[in-house]
């Protein structure tokens, strides 16, 4: 009997609780008008939070590889309960920050290990086939919980800022508790190499020996990054257009829901187009949602954002799986760690610049010039991903 099979209910829960942000629909305004930072101190707070997943993405994978998935998680838990507890006595840009770095090694702690845990209690059973649909589902109740805690947002905010923090506080207790009850799979035995070796080891395989797996992991970060910028703009875009306060909640919300229903459909779109065309169609919506974005003023210009929460649902799973696929069983955390330390190292190197631009030049020229990058950068992505997977099924 798989008795991991549990694991995957629980999983369900955690990524429902995981997602489930009170502050995020309104953090940019705490920020702003609470703390009193500029938009490219926000940035640049966020890009000192993705090094601090830079710094301990991999460690945190190499680690959940040889502590246990359950107890990575654990640990997550008790990061994200401190995290968010810093917040409720937050005053000045360096509480912030500490916050923040704590949020960062949580999040580093979870990033792959989640989705390692996933799969391998899917493996124990036979059933990896069924991994894109659980993807899809782990994602569904993720957005689901985050859309859960952003629809009140705004009115918990309007009513005293720090209520959305204490929430969350008791969010990451709740966490806390699913992860105790989680299983570990007994999985490939690993090889006797020291640490270190046993790293490069992972990394040479991921960035120079496995050309698939190199060529869907880019495709992954940049399509990542193009549906994260936004998320710390479209709040004062919205400012800037007339949306009401009492809105950003419901809006937040929203795009939430429109990631979990189409992480939900993801494996039935790879079914009806395929895995190339469907590729092209996250391109597509990519380039529509920053043409609207960029292009487009007044109070309903935020919709195109939805384009882009659109592409994130659809393109976790199908990515994911194809990723997972091509990764040895004993080490999957870590080389799905190695994928993250890429996106957050390389929003990291971006962010203030972008941050910098936008409080000068606008919101609006801002996504401008993402939508211009994409334009330039997503096509050659795109012809090797269907180049490698054609010459493979050939």
């Amino acid at each position: 009997m798989n008795t991991t099979r549990r694991n995957i209910p629980l999983l369900y829960a955690f990524s429902f609780l995981q997602m489930t942000l009170f502050p995020m629909a309104v953090i940019t305004l705490f920020w702003k008008e609470q703390i009193g930072l500029s938009l490219s101190q926000i940035l640049l707070l966020q890009s000192i939070f993705a090094v601090a997943m830079v710094v301990m993405e991999y460690p945190s994978g190499y680690i959940s590889d040889r502590i246990g998935y359950r107890t990575s998680l654990t640990i997550a838990s008790i990061l994200g309960v401190a995290g968010w507890g810093c917040y409720t006595v937050a005053t000045s840009f360096r509480d912030v920050l500490i916050a923040e770095i704590l949020l960062g090694i949580s999040t580093s702690f979870i990033s792959g290990t989640d989705s390692a845990l996933l799969y391998e209690s899917l493996r124990r059973g036979g059933e990896e086939s069924d991994y894109a649909s659980c993807e899809g589902r782990s994602t569904f109740f993720g957005q689901s919980g985050e859309a859960a805690g952003a629809i009140f947002a705004g009115f918990l905010y309007a009513r005293w800022p720090l209520l959305p923090f204490i929430l969350q506080v008791g969010v990451w207790l709740l966490a806390l508790i699913v992860t105790r009850s989680l299983r570990e799979p007994r999985r490939e035995p690993r090889s006797h190499a020291s640490h270190l070796m046993e790293a490069l080891s992972s990394a040479r395989y991921v960035f120079a020996e496995n050309r698939r797996l190199r060529v869907t992991m880019l495709l992954t970060i940049a399509l990542g990054l193009s549906s994260f910028y936004p998320v710390w703009l479209i709040q004062p875009y919205m400012r800037e257009a007339g949306v009401p306060l009492t809105s950003f909640g419901p809006v937040w919300a929203g795009a939430n829901l429109v990631v979990a229903l189409f992480a939900l459909m993801s494996h039935r779109v790879r079914t009806l187009l395929g895995e190339q065309r469907m590729v092209l169609l996250l391109v597509l919506l990519v380039w529509c949602g920053y043409l609207g974005l960029g292009w487009t003023a007044g109070v309903w210009g935020f919709l195109f954002y939805y384009l882009l929460t659109a592409m994130r649902g659809l393109r976790g799973p199908l990515l994911l799986h194809l990723s997972q696929a091509e990764i040895p069983s004993a080490n999957r955390a870590g080389m799905l760690s190695l994928q993250s330390l890429c996106f957050r190292l390389l929003f990291a190197l971006s962010a203030p610049l972008l941050g910098r631009y936008a409080d000068s030049a606008g919101v609006g020229n801002s996504f401008r010039l993402l939508g211009l990058f994409y334009l330039l950068v997503l096509p050659p992505l795109v012809w090797l991903f269907v180049r490698l997977h054609r010459s493979t099924k050939g």
